[in-house]
């Protein structure tokens, strides 16, 4: 009978594997073909209504301008559908189209107008669609559409006369200025661009505006396991994703399962890079429309929403979104309201978040995730963001953020908010002059590199908190700021003296924190009357990041990092964390073994006395290699 089976269960795995398709697509072939390799279909789109599950779609050179819209998904993990850029070529997804015959206006020097036909964009406008959501802070009306020139997005005024003189636009960008300015004007059958290229002839160069609103992302729900690898992506007219509405990023998974982003170049989104968020129903700026209630209240509508919607782990979340490179997005590089929970973040570069600066909110961060439950984001490099690095806001029970490289962030490398733990910050390289904001319960923070301040807020939301490994709500309460454990920190005094650095911050936490083998640095300071091991008040590492042009980037110091080798603490399990106050849950993995901290920042093994700080084995050099690091 068990010969039986097994021949049963390989005729099922060989005809999975000879039933699967291979679509080839290329901008020299046609949608009328059989999109094999010697007669491939001409767009992505076309071959994404085809393939069904372990199909692969091969895309090769050429720059695709279209908005993915899969039909299908897969079956399970070994049953996907791949979208996969051919080995050696470079595939571009825009959600732009190119524009040329620009003229050249008479009433000012530098400005040029096109006139566009509305047919363009088809049944969507982005010049005439307000940038729009819960928590979008502007004192003036925002388009998601944008200008580039030569790949660089410029900048929107809000009168014709702001392009014909321009004031000079300073922000972090452009800290000299830009005076590359763009107004539109929309009416019954035109949309009109006007736009300051300064010195430019922009016929002559590549000037394109975005007129999808997004890259890929499957209007219909639950398209499971569907890989996207190796794309050039960029250039859609994003709107803003508040974690109260529909999610819609240049790459967005909505509402599904399992899917597996990587290896790809995201550039220029008008918002949001990557989305791994809620569906519509459930909500959609609730804040805006109604305001019978606060935002705290409607969230917590949205949360109960979600679950009567399948929000699981059987049915949402479990992606894997990894060595991707996210720039030039000016709202998120990735953001997920409920929908990135059991996931795992990781090997990411993202910079250059909101640095244009023309509009605000309480959405923005390299990485914005609302219920992070269970999810691992780690060994990523997150600097020039002129908002946060990574923001993790209301249910990160069970989150692990650990070994991330995180400077140059404007506001702060971390911010916890309105979670009730246990969560986990380890290993992580904290350089920004503000390294963590918290407001929160249940915090393990060990073996960090914290060389900015830290912030704690008070704030009395009542928020949920889930049964362990799960999005079932166990209960709701509010933050009582505490029950923190600090184990193992580098703790690195700055020169502003409104600062408050190392932990005496948490002084007039209400519920105790645990604090033991902290090393505070050049004027750091332990939390009042309380002995958390060594102060060493005139010692400054001085520490800074140097990037070549290889992409590489190493911690330089002034002093031989060697020399914070004596300096050791105790090894980190789950049986010294204990459980937290509140919940009640230990710290475990997302499998539900005890945690144990058993490797540093660089993936080497953590001794039984190990080094405090984010990295184990220090040489006598004062420069080490910190990026790429293991993932």
């Amino acid at each position: 009978m068990k010969k039986v089976l097994y021949l049963i269960s390989i005729f099922c795995l060989c005809g999975n594997v000879l039933s699967a398709k291979e679509y080839h697509v290329s901008v020299k072939g046609s949608d009328a073909d059989n999109g094999d390799i010697s007669s491939p279909f001409k767009t992505i789109n076309w071959a994404a209504q085809k393939a069904l599950p372990g199909d692969t779609v091969t895309v090769h050179n050429g720059t695709y301008r279209e908005w993915v819209n899969p039909l299908s998904g897969g079956e399970w993990e070994g049953k996907r559908i791949l979208y996969r850029v051919a080995d050696g070529e470079k595939a571009e997804i825009k959600g732009s189209e190119l524009v040329t015959n620009w003229r050249k206006e008479k009433k000012a020097k530098g400005v040029w107008k096109v006139v566009l036909p509305n047919s363009i964009f088809g049944n969507y406008n982005p010049f005439n669609d307000r940038l729009y959501g819960d928590w979008l802070s502007s004192d003036r009306i925002h388009h998601t559409g944008d200008v580039y020139l030569n790949d660089v997005s410029l900048y929107e005024e809000f009168s014709l006369d702001k392009v014909f003189t321009p004031d000079t636009i300073r922000t972090i960008r452009d800290p000299q200025g830009c005076t590359n300015v763009w107004f539109a004007e929309v009416d019954a059958d035109n949309t009109t661009i006007y736009v300051n290229f300064g010195d430019i002839d922009p016929n002559k160069e590549t000037v394109e505006v975005s007129v999808r609103p997004t890259c890929f992302y499957p209007t219909r729900e639950g398209l499971n396991y569907i890989t996207i690898r190796g794309f050039h992506i960029s250039q859609a007219a994003t709107q803003w994703a508040a974690p109260t509405a529909e999610q819609v990023g240049m790459i967005a998974t909505h509402w599904c399962k399992g899917w597996i982003i990587e290896d790809n170049i995201i550039k220029n989104s008008r918002a949001n890079g990557i989305t791994l968020g809620k569906e519509r129903s459930s909500g959609h700026n609730l804040e805006c429309n109604d305001k019978r209630l606060d935002g705290t209240a409607h969230y917590i509508e949205v949360i109960f929403n979600t679950l009567r919607r399948g929000w699981s782990k059987d049915y949402v979340g479990s992606h894997i979104v990894r060595n991707n490179v996210i720039s030039d997005c000016e709202q998120t590089g990735i953001c997920g309201s409920m929908g990135a929970a059991f996931s795992e973040i990781y090997g990411n570069h993202i910079y250059n978040i909101l640095v244009k600066q023309q509009f605000s909110g309480a959405e923005m961060a390299g990485i914005k995730l609302h219920g992070a439950i269970d999810t691992y984001i780690h060994h990523n490099r997150i600097h020039t963001s002129g908002n946060f690095g990574i923001w993790l806001d209301w249910m990160a029970q069970g989150a692990r953020i650990s070994s991330n490289l995180l400077y140059d962030n404007l506001a702060q490398d971390l911010f916890f908010e309105v979670s009730h733990g246990p969560y986990i910050v380890d290993n992580n390289i904290l350089l920004s002059s503000r390294s963590i904001v918290e407001n929160t319960d249940g915090g393990a923070y060990l073996h960090n590199i914290i060389s900015g301040d830290i912030w704690r807020m008070d704030d009395q939301r009542y928020t949920p908190y889930q049964l362990n490994h799960s999005t079932e709500v166990k209960g709701i309460r509010t933050i009582t700021e505490g029950d923190h454990r600090f184990f193992n920190n580098i703790f690195i005094g700055g020169d502003n003296s409104k600062q408050k650095y190392g932990m005496v911050v948490f002084d007039v936490s209400q519920r105790p924190v645990y604090a033991e083998n902290n090393l505070f640095l050049n004027g750091s300071l332990p939390m009042t009357n309380k002995t958390q091991d060594w102060v060493e008040k005139t010692v400054n590492p001085k520490l800074k990041v140097e990037e070549t042009p290889e992409g590489e980037v190493y911690l330089v110091s002034d002093i031989k990092l060697q020399e914070l080798s004596s300096f050791k603490g105790k090894s980190i399990d789950a049986d010294r964390l204990g459980i937290t106050q509140l919940t009640g849950l230990p710290f475990e993995n997302p499998d539900g073994t005890p945690f144990k901290l058993e490797k540093d920042f660089l993936g080497n093994g953590r001794s039984v006395t190990p080094v405090v700080g984010a990295i184990e084995k220090l040489s006598s050099s004062m420069r080490i290699k910190v990026w790429p690091s293991l993932k």
